[in-house]
């Protein structure tokens, strides 16, 4: 791990869990942070190779034995930080709550990652991405209007709406710790880090582009310059491009420039034969062609890529996005520092790899 990075010398202890617990404290890792995951004994691992496992360091404890449990106490009370994703009160009955883990170290940053959040009616209950995007209004933006929403991939609540404002939270509790000396509870709710991003479409609705409380015409999907198109081998492009002078460029690459049809883009009255006309002129060429044609150029254009896919993307190439040393596709760290450059991503650990180098080093603290 290299000491140029931006969280090198902070300690966070990660109680293991699934998807959004395990993606923020790889983030962490990946930003240099030392990492130590508790893991319960004879836990399932992830069925793929362990991405989100990866830079940290493994202990198993059986929080049920006595010795164990007091070996997590003392790990947390040598930690600047340290995150769960249980049910509220989950680790209350342990010993493991925040009070009692402040009262051992007052500057503790302590993170409690769920979906409903720690109070509401729906608090003590089970739920998954597509519910918590479902209940916050997100869901209802998917799919075409007056068709079923379409779930999305678990990115939208799980990552975005939870791992990163978890961290953000932390970050921004351990930033005043270390001038206050006084740390904090974060309550990371998916369905709060959801709303909060939904403020854009909210900003929106003024204009009349989009609505509240009905799937019409909308900048989502109605726009025949923001939308995805069929091609002629069964793939798709995308194109987005919402200022005039993006617009135009399109317009002349497709020699539509001339065309009385398409020169009227806010219209939204035109938007469906607008669109209905792209879909068969899209449908004339392959999408490489199309890409031969659009790509290179400020038309907001974008194939659909599978992820092998784009991980051969020249752009994506020259950037060296993906990382396949380790005989897996995996995205390398982000966002970039420039004091520290490209980071090849660190091994994953094995259950319990560091158990004994992490007992030695709580018994010299």
């Amino acid at each position: 791990m290299s000491k140029n990075l931006p969280l090198a010398g902070l300690k966070i202890v990660e109680f293991q869990g699934i998807g959004p617990g395990p993606f923020c404290g790889m983030h962490f890792a990946d930003l240099g942070a030392d990492v130590i995951v508790i893991e319960r004994p004879h836990a399932m691992l992830p069925a793929a190779g362990g991405i989100t496992r990866r830079g940290k360091r493994s202990i198993v404890l059986d929080l049920k034995k006595s010795k164990d449990l007091e070996v997590a106490k003392n790990l947390i009370a040598s930690a600047d930080g340290v995150f769960e994703g249980n049910r509220p009160g989950v680790m209350e009955r342990l010993g493991l709550g925040p009070e009692e883990m402040q009262g051992l170290n007052p500057k503790l940053v302590y993170g409690r990652l769920t979906g409903w959040g720690q109070d509401g009616p729906l608090a003590d209950y089970a739920g998954h991405d597509i519910n918590y995007a479902a209940i916050t209004g997100a869901l209802f933006y998917t799919g075409a209007a007056g068709e079923k929403p379409l779930p999305t991939p678990t990115l939208l609540a799980d990552i975005a709406g939870g791992a990163h404002y978890l961290m953000i939270g932390m970050l921004s509790a351990l930033l005043k710790a270390k001038e206050t000396g006084q740390g904090d509870i974060i309550d990371a709710a998916m369905i709060d880090g959801l709303s909060h991003m939904m403020n854009l479409v909210l900003d929106i609705v003024p204009s009349g582009m989009m609505a509240l409380d009905k799937r019409e015409v909308s900048l989502l999907d109605g726009p025949h310059w923001y939308n995805a198109y069929a091609t002629s081998d069964n793939h798709f492009v995308t194109l987005g491009p919402l200022e005039p002078q993006f617009y135009g460029e399109l317009l002349s690459l497709l020699d539509l420039d001339m065309d009385s049809d398409f020169l009227d883009q806010m219209n939204m009255t035109k938007w469906a034969d607008q669109a209905e006309k792209l879909t068969a002129l899209f449908k004339t060429k392959t999408r490489d062609e199309w890409v031969e044609k659009l790509h290179f150029s400020n038309a907001c254009f974008a194939p659909v890529l599978t992820l092998s896919e784009a991980k051969d993307h020249p752009h994506m190439k020259a950037r060296r996005i993906y990382d396949t040393s380790a005989n897996l596709q995996q995205a390398v760290a982000a966002p970039r520092f420039q004091s520290s450059g490209r980071q090849q991503p660190n091994a994953f650990p094995n259950p319990g790899q560091h158990s004994e180098d992490i007992l030695k080093e709580l018994e010299n603290e």
